[in-house]
Order: structure tokens, then C-alpha cells, then sequence
């Protein structure tokens, strides 16, 4: 392009950039993008101007104009159907998996497995530190009660007590944690204690 060529494209520039940067907005509603559509039009209508003669320019501009604003905008209506769907989509999952989650009861999904878990490891354990489990946690006496009907001191007592939920956390580690154990192992075991008694 030749001086006079760059002055002419200058000219020709400066004369329609403003009203192409207005339309353009008007429909992109973002001035970093009607600032593109501005300028490729402008640029593309002067390179056909210089193939051949333009009838009616101004027609021709508004016409490029309009098609690259409907480009963008058919883009941008793709990628927010895309995102809407993804959206959609991702939360359907998600309150799939609220209202599952919400319906399960994890007492039911594992109390076979805890009862077995339960009853097999009491019944390995020395009938009096069972039985002193039982009378402790079930029949709610006192350590001072159960070290009488025993004959042991209260230290043996919570020596059995210990030991009982030492084994039981440990066999039952893999299905609640500690804390969740302690709360529930009452109500688990009762459910065992008449078929040992």
C-alpha cells in the first residue's frame, strides 16, 4: 500500500469507524468486540472497494456489519447453550445425588454387616468381659455394682469395659467413625443382647 493508498484507507477510516463501533454495540453490547467488528468491516470493505468499483459502500458496510455481529452473536448464543446445558445438566446430577443421598439410611445399608461385626466380636471375647460389657452398658449398674456381683475391683471392671470397646472400634472401624461408633454402639448391641441372654 502506497502513501497515497494509506491515506485514503486513513481517511476512509476515520470517516465510518465511529458510526460502525456504534452500530456494531448496539447489538454485541461489549466495545472490545464492536471495536473488532468495526475495524474487519472497514477492512474488508476496503479491500473489495480496491477489486473493484462499490456501487453503493455504505449499503455494502452496514451489510458486513450486520453479518459479523450476527457471527459473533450466533457464536455466543452456541456457547451459552452449551454452558446452560452444562449447567443444567451438572445441577439434574446434583439433586440426583441430594435426594439419594437424603433417602439413604445408613443404618439399614449397613446393619446386617454391623450386627455380624458386632455379635462375632463379642462373642469371641471372654464370657465375663462380655457379660460385664452387658451389665455396664445395658442394664446401666454402676462399676462399683458390677466390681460386687463380681468380686473384682473396679479397675478389673474397666479393664473389660476397655477392652470390649477396644475390639469393637477396631472391628467396626471401616463403617463409622469413632465418634458416630460411640453414639451408636448402644442401641447396636441391644439388639444382640437377647441372643446371648
Amino acid at each position: 500500500m502506497d502513501s497515497s493508498e494509506s491515506s485514503g484507507f486513513k481517511k476512509f477510516y476515520t470517516t465510518y469507524y465511529n458510526k460502525c463501533f456504534l452500530f456494531a454495540k448496539s447489538y454485541v453490547h461489549d466495545d472490545w468486540i464492536a471495536e473488532d467488528i468495526a475495524s474487519e468491516s472497514l477492512i474488508k470493505l476496503w479491500e473489495i472497494g480496491q477489486l473493484k468499483e462499490i456501487e453503493h459502500p455504505g449499503s455494502l458496510l452496514f451489510t458486513i456489519l450486520k453479518n459479523k455481529a450476527l457471527d459473533h452473536l450466533n457464536r455466543e448464543s452456541i456457547r451459552q447453550n452449551v454452558i446452560l446445558n452444562l449447567s443444567e445438566d451438572g445441577k439434574r446430577e446434583l439433586e440426583i445425588r441430594i435426594s439419594t443421598l437424603k433417602a439413604c439410611d445408613p443404618e439399614k445399608i449397613f446393619a446386617d454387616d454391623i450386627r455380624q461385626i458386632i455379635a462375632s466380636t463379642l462373642s469371641g471375647l471372654p464370657r465375663q468381659t462380655r457379660e460385664i460389657f452387658f451389665m455396664h452398658r445395658f442394664q446401666n449398674l454402676s462399676k462399683k455394682e458390677i466390681s460386687e456381683a463380681w468380686g473384682i475391683s473396679i479397675k478389673g471392671v474397666n479393664y473389660h469395659l476397655s477392652k470390649t470397646l477396644k475390639h469393637l472400634r477396631a472391628n467396626l472401624a471401616d463403617y463409622f467413625p469413632i465418634l458416630f461408633l460411640f453414639l451408636t454402639i448402644r442401641a447396636l448391641a441391644a439388639c444382640l443382647f437377647q441372643s446371648f441372654y
